[in-house]
């Protein structure tokens, strides 16, 4: 019996996906990546664009740049291997949407894809509140998952698919509508302040708010203006960290930006050092950088880890001391200048830039939505490692939108 290619290749970049989400095994999910890589290289014979290539030299230059570090100083294999992997990961995901969608090359098939595993997932989140947890806090919930960007993607492809393509995704309303208001459902019940965000980075994007214009700067403005006047409201109230559902969301949001920024923290405060732990990571990497300055040009390296001075409990295990040395930190910024230095922060920065700016292409949903995953990174990156998240599924999409965003950019120099 002949295997549908399109099924074939859509059903295991849903299986990888999927993988990525609920597999807790980093080595496991590269493992299983490679094998996917090398199997398609087996079975196809496939060639990879030039503009996709030119896409990838950043990330591939900050994976090189990482064994310079290496070289210098002396780290186990086993630390060189695991950061190794996780630079590797981003291209693998890469090269996964694009290659997988190359053979498929149906921009549909593709959003039904995503918005079907988002539908899948949003489902398996629905039944796990629903059913196995505790509600009483906003923590409760979000012990059972902190974030999907899948179920957000598969949500605003759904939703503006027609606006862009001008035809029904589903024939049927009602399937359309179900498959939206559990999709919205479940995004809402993560209550996280990185979804918040990035689906606000969505809307600007699909309505082309993110381009520079007067009209954006002055949206824009009043943006940051009421931003400024909710957090003047948050301040002027107290809120406790253990309320209830909202009070304890609100609390999260209130100390966002000191979470990320604040670097002058007691380590024996246990509610100071873990409500701004994204900053002290970042203070305890840039006083190891400080000890040996050339790593602010090329990082330390591959296999480099961060001293926090002290054993953090960072494990699942209860019978260990927890961890002393890390490897990776929240925010992304400074993970990539640690390890990279101000070269590879300068590339990670030309990347993500290069896809913003697919906004001033044509109009088009794959311009939008890679400029949109630009965006999205460039703030990602502050919270959860941005494109370097070991969970990330985005970088899957932003590879087959790459594939679809050619085509389209191919076809219309052939209408003119």
């Amino acid at each position: 019996m002949k295997i549908n290619k399109s099924n074939f290749y859509s059903i295991l970049f849903m299986i990888v996906i999927f993988l990525q989400l609920y597999l807790p095994s980093f080595k496991a999910n590269i493992f299983i990546q490679i094998g996917v890589l090398v199997l398609y290289f087996f079975i196809e014979k496939s060639t990879i664009s030039l503009g996709f290539i030119k896409a990838l030299v950043p990330l591939v230059c900050i994976f090189f740049l990482g064994f310079l570090g290496t070289l210098i100083h002396k780290y186990s294999l086993y630390e060189i291997l695991k950061d190794i992997f996780h630079f590797l990961k981003p291209i693998l995901g890469l090269l996964i949407g694009y290659l997988f969608f190359t053979k498929i090359n149906d921009f549909k098939l593709f959003v039904k894809t995503i918005v079907i595993a988002g539908l899948i997932s949003a489902l398996i989140h629905i039944i796990l509140v629903a059913f196995f947890s505790r509600t009483e806090t906003v923590s409760d919930l979000r012990e059972l998952g902190k974030d999907n960007f899948l179920e957000l993607f598969a949500l605003f492809f759904l939703g503006y698919y027609k606006k862009f393509k001008l035809e029904n995704l589903f024939n049927s309303k009602t399937i359309f509508r179900i498959i939206f208001y559990m999709l919205l459902l479940s995004c809402v019940l993560y209550f996280s302040r990185t979804m918040i965000v990035i689906a606000i980075l969505l809307f600007l994007s699909v309505y082309g708010f993110t381009k520079i214009t007067k009209t954006t700067i002055k949206i824009i403005t009043i943006f940051t203006f009421s931003i400024i006047i909710f957090y003047a409201y948050l301040f002027s109230i107290k809120l406790d960290r253990n309320g209830n559902s909202l009070e304890s969301f609100l609390y999260k949001v209130q100390i966002a930006p000191s979470e990320i920024l604040k670097t002058k923290i007691d380590r024996e405060n246990h509610k100071d050092l873990w409500d701004h732990w994204r900053g002290y990571e970042a203070k305890r990497a840039f006083a190891l950088m400080e000890d040996n300055p050339s790593s602010f040009v090329f990082g330390c390296g591959h296999g480099s880890l961060v001293n926090l001075k002290f054993y953090a409990p960072l494990t699942n295990n209860k019978n260990d001391k927890g961890l002393r040395y890390i490897s990776e930190l929240h925010n992304g910024y400074p993970y990539i200048l640690y390890k990279t230095g101000v070269i590879g922060l300068f590339f990670y920065l030309v990347f993500l830039i290069g896809f913003y700016k697919k906004i001033y292409r044509p109009f088009s949903m794959e311009a939008i939505f890679i400029s949109a995953i630009g965006l999205m990174f460039l703030f990602s990156t502050l919270t959860i490692t941005g494109i370097y998240n070991s969970r990330d599924i985005v970088v899957f999409i932003l590879g087959a939108l790459l594939y679809f965003e050619r085509i389209v950019s191919k076809n219309k120099i052939l209408e003119r």
